[in-house]
């Protein structure tokens, strides 16, 4: 088999990213509509974010917010967007670039677009087989992977980073994919 000189897997995942801007985009002009809202995991390791250590003692990989509610002040540029976001009562302003989203998550209609962690070059040359697996990984798109509309995926439709549940443990957004 051939290798992908092209990369379909970053070109697809580059404009699924150009989706989530649009819709930032029109979150920050007019608000969020109707019972629209999104959960973003991000790597809190990638180039560009920006938080306060706090935070990036608390969640040194990668983190989850919500979207809905307690946010203010969201800008959107080329490459990244910033937001200001309650933890704990605490006021903070997150910057986080496109590239570094991991998931990205609107519950309201069942929608999902989950993204793979960017390779190197070097990781480029794997034979075509190991690329279309990696593109098969890279995007999520579709309702199944999410609970039915209206039924909360977490506990708090709060912004917090992650939602603990009453056993103390996190939460993820993963535990709602559907298992293959």
């Amino acid at each position: 088999m051939s290798v992908d000189h092209i990369r379909y897997d970053i070109l697809t995942q580059d404009a699924l990213r150009g989706v989530v801007r649009t819709v930032l985009v029109d979150a920050a002009t007019k608000g969020l509509p109707g019972d629209h809202h999104f959960f973003i995991r991000f790597d809190t390791k990638a180039d560009g974010v920006r938080i306060s250590p706090r935070l990036k003692a608390q969640y040194p990989d990668d983190m989850t917010i919500v979207l809905q509610h307690q946010f203010w002040d969201l800008a959107v540029g080329e490459d990244s967007f910033e937001v200001g976001l309650s933890f704990n009562g605490i006021p903070e302003r997150l910057t986080v670039p496109l590239a570094a989203i991991r998931e990205f998550v609107d519950p309201s209609v069942g929608f999902q677009m989950a993204f793979a962690a960017e390779s190197s070059d070097e990781e480029a040359t794997n034979s075509e087989s190991e690329a279309i697996e990696t593109a098969g990984d890279a995007t999520t798109v579709g309702p199944e992977a999410l609970p039915a509309p209206g039924k909360p995926a977490h506990k708090s439709a709060e912004s917090s980073p992650t939602v603990p549940d009453d056993s103390g443990a996190v939460v993820r957004l993963d535990q709602f994919r559907k298992k293959k």
